[in-house]
């Protein structure tokens, strides 16, 4: 059964943690010694010069976020001519875009606004399921919104065929479960791990590495699970992306006329830009850490959290501008309720 004794846990840095107390009640299970705290203290952003400059922006990019992918999916929603394996798979992308930054953005705002950095326990484990659940999700969508292009191009007599809205939905529901069930395993091995000494998670949010490495026990399974799984989720995904746009590129080839190939690459761009935006700075930050080896934190952490948190402000305003079917029934929204405010004026 466990029992609760007080831990003297190390200085933890700053005035705002003695607010907090110096003493904190750590929970001890004695079959397996395992120490964990009340919570931990996200320092990501604290040495950051005109940090307010920061924080005004990411409210900025949490307001496009939450407006744009809602009216992509209510767009789609609506509209039943739109209820196609292609807009199934636009529309999976928006729900992931709006849950990831609303999983982060929020939580850093309060940081900023309330001074307080303090996550307990519990809610640090579901953050960091929730975000690393979505950032898998996301790279997924990616990849199946790349076999929706792959259909079209390269078997349009089949398309209807192959890609159906019952098939798309599958292969959304099994890359739902089967993110979900590996986060899942990855988070409740943290429990495993014991804390006895620093609570400070240097980053912008409850992050899975920062938070392992402050363990006193051995963490190399969670260091495995991490390094395993970002290859997994990260690396299956991009090179069947890059795998499908090489047979694209090669179908493409073989086209007989300049127009008809320059037709079916124009389908492809709002997704290319897509994929740039999310996995370009990932691809940038992690190589120029891996080559010069030693990365300043402060510009590691303000790296990861931009790569982070614009992609899923930016992809809605891509769908919305590139794909025509989108942007003209979002004009005609915006006509139907500017007649509508025209109509309750004058009434």
């Amino acid at each position: 059964a466990p029992s609760s004794i007080a831990i003297s846990l190390h200085k933890v840095g700053t005035e705002h943690d003695w607010k907090h107390a110096f003493v904190f009640t750590m929970t001890v299970f004695n079959s397996s010694g395992i120490v964990h705290p009340p919570g931990f203290y996200i320092i990501g952003f604290e040495t950051f010069p005109n940090i307010h400059i920061y924080f005004i922006f990411l409210a900025f990019v949490y307001a496009v976020t939450v407006f744009f992918n809602i009216l992509v999916i209510y767009i789609i929603a609506a509209n039943h001519c739109l209820h196609t394996p292609k807009f199934l798979a636009v529309v999976n992308l928006a729900v992931i875009d709006l849950i990831l930054n609303s999983c982060t953005i929020p939580s850093m705002i309060k940081i900023f606004l309330l001074k307080d950095n303090f996550i307990p326990f519990n809610l640090c484990l579901l953050q960091m399921n929730v975000y690393y659940t979505f950032g898998s999700l996301e790279s997924y969508a990616l990849a199946i919104l790349a076999y929706d292009r792959l259909v079209a191009i390269c078997f349009p007599l089949r398309t209807n065929s192959i890609n159906t809205a019952r098939s798309m939905a599958c292969m959304v529901s099994i890359t739902w479960g089967c993110t979900l069930a590996i986060n899942i395993f990855a988070t409740q091995i943290m429990t495993r791990l014991s804390f006895c000494s620093s609570v400070r998670v240097f980053s912008y949010f409850c992050d899975y590495a920062p938070v392992f490495r402050l363990a006193c026990n051995d963490y190399s399974l969670q260091r495995f699970a991490a390094s395993f799984f970002s290859l997994l989720i990260l690396g299956g995904p991009f090179t069947f992306i890059l795998l499908s746009y090489l047979t694209i590129l090669l179908t493409v080839f073989k086209m007989k006329t300049l127009d008809s190939r320059v037709k079916a690459l124009s389908t492809c761009v709002e997704h290319l830009i897509l994929v740039a935006i999310f996995y370009i700075p990932l691809i940038v930050i992690f190589s120029v850490g891996f080559l010069v080896g030693v990365i300043n934190p402060d510009q590691r952490v303000l790296s990861l959290s931009l790569a982070s948190c614009v992609p899923p402000c930016v992809n809605p305003i891509v769908y919305s501008l590139k794909t025509k079917e989108i942007k003209i029934r979002a004009l005609a929204l915006v006509r139907k309720n500017k007649l509508n405010m025209y109509e309750n004026v004058y009434v």
